[in-house]
């Protein structure tokens, strides 16, 4: 058997590794704080039925640890949805609280 075949495994996997490394540091490169905001909105539409508007939604910075973005939809009959991101664009954790929205921190 040639030694060429055996490190073929490990040049497949790093290999993979590279084209995965990549891919993700696309992601995070070409994701903008619009697009996340514009699909988050949409999915507040969704979830709050016919009285929500997308104007409901702001975002501020995140001010926990892997939060880039923080999306809030306040709907106008209370309530609000927060929608914390990280900076793949993935959601974290979906939080919904009765409690009215705080006064952004400068």
């Amino acid at each position: 058997m040639p030694a060429w075949l055996w490190w073929a495994p490990l040049a497949v996997l790093v290999l993979a590794l590279g084209i995965w490394a990549f891919r993700w540091g696309w992601i995070a490169t070409m994701i903008t704080e619009t697009d996340v905001i514009n699909t988050y909105a949409e999915r507040y539409l969704q979830e709050a039925g016919n009285a929500a508007r997308r104007t409901d939604c702001s975002a501020v910075p995140g001010d926990q640890n892997g939060v880039w973005i923080m999306i809030r939809c306040a709907p106008s009959a209370g309530g609000r949805y927060d929608y914390p991101v990280d900076r793949f664009g993935r959601l974290l954790e979906l939080r919904s609280s009765t409690r009215p929205p705080t006064t952004p921190e400068i």
